[in-house]
């Protein structure tokens, strides 16, 4: 009788080297945070996670394990390593299918979406990031700032967030994020206020009900991706800092276009897609400069985290022919060239790894009319072998 296959290994988790020198192996923890657990897989068994692909079973692991450790006797180590990663929710099972429901469950009775990425995060903290004074001198109709951590992207969130002034608090802040883990072509929206160390932020409701009214297709109402997602979270906190906690926001979570990406075509051959764009350029016409778009965008992912063979160094080597390609890309976006930054990031099937190209796409469909203007560019390493790039930008029309 043939045995039955191993549990497959949940593909939406993140695995990256070990950042723990007394600790090396690979790094496995649950992007979607239904699971808290992070497990480390010493070297020599990183090879047996290969067996959980279900298709493989029991005895394909125990000769994998012996491969990798010379000992016949390996039942304790198998056990253990099934038990642990069945534990920490990491196999498509059961275990994984009650946390996921516990946790979309409780985002979605709970009144509010709490901060998640704040800690560190205070009035004092944000005020030395900002610096005094601010570079308002027109009335924008948008900005762009990274979503990186704001420790290691504070110039750039500083260069962007000073483009405002008090002139700016009444407005609606549209906040276009990546949606790092929804589904392509789908835009996340919630009705849930932000709370955050700063306040609780007034969501545009009515703008909300617009949007899911006239293009529900393309919608994912109450989309839990906005529990965990930190690209809308860090711009709500800093227009907090600026205008208080209430401040009025329209989060709207920006599925990739991979499909656009990997296949050719644009974005819009979606028909959903299309109609989105379509009633949210209406809705940029008829409100005029009571909405401000804040992008909360990050560029090329460069480097060992992200499963390039080369160690990335920010500035130096290959980084510096990545900047060139950023910035060939950042000038068809403040020219309002969407034809031309779609096809520089279609080139390669996005080898870059932009984020952001999915905000910055939707923005540029949306307010065909808006130029821009890059205010800085930084590199910053995430780690010793990877990099992250970002930019500030303003924009007017």
């Amino acid at each position: 009788m043939k045995e039955m296959p191993l549990p497959r290994l949940r593909m939406n988790l993140d695995f990256m080297p070990s950042p723990y020198k007394e600790r090396p192996g690979l790094l496995i923890r649950d992007t979607l945070q239904y699971s808290d657990a992070t497990l480390i897989i010493p070297p020599v068994l990183v090879e047996a996670l290969g067996c959980f692909d279900g298709e493989q079973s029991e005895l394909d692991l125990r000769q994998a394990l012996v491969n990798a450790t010379g000992d016949l006797q390996i039942s304790e180590l198998e056990e253990h390593l099934i038990t642990t990663i069945r534990q920490a929710g990491f196999f498509e099972d059961e275990v994984y299918e009650e946390l996921k429901e516990a946790a979309e469950r409780c985002f979605a009775e709970s009144p509010e979406r709490v901060a998640v990425h704040a800690e560190g995060l205070d009035q004092a903290q944000m005020s030395e990031y900002m610096g005094e004074g601010d570079d308002h001198k027109i009335r924008l109709s948008a900005i762009a700032a990274p979503h990186a951590s704001p420790y290691g992207a504070w110039k750039s969130y500083r260069t962007a967030y000073r483009t405002l002034s008090q002139l700016d608090k009444d407005r609606t802040f549209v906040i276009l994020g990546t949606s790092h883990y929804g589904e392509p072509d789908r835009f996340g929206l919630t009705r849930k206020p932000f709370s955050t160390p700063f306040g609780t932020s007034t969501t545009a409701l009515d703008l909300i009900d617009e949007l899911e009214s006239n293009a529900p297709k393309a919608i994912k109402m109450e989309d839990y991706c906005h529990a965990i997602e930190h690209s809308i979270e860090f711009q709500v906190m800093f227009l907090q800092h600026l205008f208080g906690g209430s401040v009025k926001v329209l989060p709207i979570l920006c599925g990739s276009y991979a499909r656009s990406i990997y296949r050719g075509g644009m974005p819009e051959d979606n028909e959903d897609v299309k109609r989105f764009l379509g009633v949210m350029g209406d809705m940029a016409a008829r409100e005029g400069d009571k909405l401000c778009w804040v992008l909360g965008i990050d560029m090329a992912h460069m480097g060992q985290r992200y499963s390039d063979g080369f160690e990335a160094i920010a500035g130096r080597g290959l980084m510096q022919q990545v900047e060139q390609r950023d910035r060939g890309r950042l000038a068809s976006v403040v020219s309002g060239d969407t034809a031309s930054f779609w096809s520089l990031v279609q080139e390669n099937h996005d080898d870059l790894k932009w984020c952001g190209s999915s905000p910055l796409y939707t923005f540029l469909k949306i307010k065909p009319q808006a130029r821009g203007e890059v205010l800085g560019y930084e590199q910053w390493n995430i780690d010793e072998g990877s990099v992250v790039s970002f930019a500030s930008m303003a924009f007017q029309g």
